[in-house]
């Protein structure tokens, strides 16, 4: 089957995965990763990306961003690959393609959505045996959405912000629900999505946005329906 073109919705979050060809190393060491995080600022800054959360895995990372133009996501994705690479393979002596083509991704309805798919992302460290709690990983926005540490790459999203009146209590949430994760069967819809392109949301938000374009943002169902609202992680 081919593969969907990309979809991109200024002003909407997107669950976006990129990651090494074969499932290769991307991140070799500490200075991998700190390039990683400067691009993602400057060429945030660049394109006109927002940066909600991300953690950067050994082979993976994944980022959850809202784009302010329909190219700002794409533009951003291109300027940081192509950058990194090329120093990546100075670095570590190396040449040829590090990437498994084409980044995948997502958009959320994120009123419904947003927080499952953060606690998804900030958990992929305890899913590959890097952490015992997701605060615990150094390269993931985790220390910061749970008030561990600041980082001044991110910018929170309104959902988040609805989780509490201060600072303080925001943090105190969103650490409660990191802390007892995201179950079997949220975690495989927020990643299905991004693998596979499809809309994460309600049936009317798909409609909604199924108006602003003719590519198809939700697999036809078959037999039993799919749920269209997250598990509770709490």
């Amino acid at each position: 089957m081919a593969r969907l073109p990309r979809l991109t919705l200024p002003g909407l979050p997107h669950y976006v995965v990129q990651r090494g060809n074969n499932l290769q190393p991307i991140f070799m060491d500490g200075q991998d990763y700190a390039c990683m995080k400067e691009l993602l600022r400057e060429m945030g800054r660049r394109c006109g990306v927002v940066l909600h959360a991300f953690i950067l895995l050994p082979n993976q990372m994944h980022l959850l961003v809202t784009p302010e133009t329909a190219e700002s996501l794409p533009q951003f994705m291109q300027s940081v690959g192509r950058t990194y690479v090329r120093t990546f393979n100075n670095r570590h002596a190396r040449s040829g393609t590090l990437w498994e083509g084409r980044y995948r991704a997502t958009v959320l309805e994120a009123q419904a959505w947003l927080l499952p798919a953060m606690v998804v992302l900030e958990s992929q460290a305890l899913e590959q045996g890097l952490a015992a709690r997701a605060v615990d990983y150094g390269w993931s926005s985790a220390r910061h959405n749970a008030g561990v540490q600041v980082d001044g790459l991110l910018r929170l999203h309104a959902a988040y912000w609805s989780l509490g009146d201060t600072p303080f209590s925001r943090e105190a949430a969103y650490a409660h629900l990191l802390s007892r994760g995201a179950s079997e069967e949220v975690s495989e819809v927020v990643l299905g999505a991004a693998l596979k392109g499809w809309v994460l949301g309600s049936e009317s938000f798909i409609q909604s946005l199924q108006l602003q374009t003719e590519r198809r943002l939700s697999r036809q169902k078959a037999g039993r329906p799919v749920t269209s609202t997250p598990i509770k992680t709490e």
